[in-house]
């Protein structure tokens, strides 16, 4: 099975470039650990898919911060749009509810 490639849009660059470097090391670990090989593989406690929206699909979450990205299986390929802290978040939802 071929690993997923991730790619990272603009904003979740600069949101990435915005944590202490340390938050931004954990978040890259667990981003190749979870998303490189079963993006869309749900837990209790890590991946959640998201409902009642329709991009992003699902949220990764480590420690405090949270990794928003969409799946294309045909490409093989994760977007990750948006990491933010998750005091960020519920904002971040009902701006996508809209």
């Amino acid at each position: 099975m071929d690993a997923y490639k991730i790619v990272l849009k603009r904003s979740a660059t600069a949101d990435l470039d915005a944590v202490r470097k340390y938050d931004a090391t954990q978040i890259a670990d667990a981003m190749e650990k979870h998303l490189q090989h079963d993006p869309t593989k749900e837990s209790k406690s890590r991946i959640k898919r998201l409902r009642g929206i329709s991009n992003p699909d699902y949220r990764l979450r480590v420690g405090d911060y949270r990794v928003f990205y969409v799946v294309d299986e045909d490409a093989r390929r994760v977007d990750v749009l948006r990491i933010m802290h998750e005091d960020q978040t519920l904002p971040y939802y009902k701006e996508l509810q809209r």
